[in-house]
């Protein structure tokens, strides 16, 4: 899937990692950026824990709302200020945005959690179309990676392996539909956080934690020389 010198993609790639030497290493090295580490994936649950207990505590609505925005904006700012990746933070404002404007149309807050409900199950449904079709999406990442974003397709084993992949990408998604879309219609604002906020990054760490296990089983250089 590559030239025996390395294509520019996996030389862009593998540029200032010495320690990566594997497409896996390199995949899983992906995958953690793309959630953003641990400091990513607490700062995306940080709105949802304060906008859950300040209603709990207050049961006012757009205040809530206010003080979970407020408390985004601020990590935002601090992201800023840092020079780091502010990504995933304005990722969680524009959920609260959206999860606000739900809720301040129906004045219901149980809607600040129905547009993550609808996310993860439309998230599913594609990624299970995806591998249906034969075109799992883990494959493009993986394509990405090795600088040919189609070529997996070719290869059994790595098509068996981006298919295995992509069913541990939806799974956290179906289970969080399953658990949290009854909560929803129950109107348990307490229990919805709690699932919420537990079965997001945690649920997250795990599937990405058996997909490093699933990569560490191969052993494919970055640079082939029989491609």
């Amino acid at each position: 899937m590559t030239e025996q010198n390395g294509s520019p993609a996996d030389e862009e790639a593998g540029a200032g990692r010495p320690d990566v030497t594997t497409v896996e290493q390199l995949v899983r090295r992906r995958l953690a950026e793309a959630f953003g580490g641990v400091r990513g994936v607490i700062e995306s649950a940080i709105p949802t824990i304060v906008f859950t207990v300040s209603f709990l505590v207050s049961d006012e609505l757009r205040q809530s709302l206010i003080v979970s925005a407020a408390v985004a904006v601020l990590l935002l700012v601090v992201r800023v200020v840092q020079r780091s990746n502010p990504q995933f933070v304005f990722n969680a404002l524009v959920g609260i945005a959206i999860a606000a404007v739900f809720a301040s149309r129906s004045g219901e807050a149980r809607d600040v959690f129905l547009p993550g409900i609808l996310y993860n199950g439309a998230y599913a449904v594609i990624f299970v179309f995806t591998i249906l079709i034969g075109w799992p999406a883990v494959g493009f990442l993986v394509g990405a990676v090795v600088g040919d974003v189609t070529g997996w397709r070719s290869d059994r084993g790595m098509r068996k392996l981006c298919t295995q992949m992509t069913w541990l990408f939806v799974a956290p998604c179906v289970l969080r539909v399953v658990v949290q879309y009854p909560l929803y219609l129950a109107d348990e604002i307490a229990l919805l956080g709690t699932a919420k906020i537990a079965m997001g990054w945690p649920l997250q760490v795990a599937s990405l934690l058996a997909m490093g296990w699933m990569l560490s089983r191969n052993k494919t250089p970055l640079d082939d020389p029989s491609a």
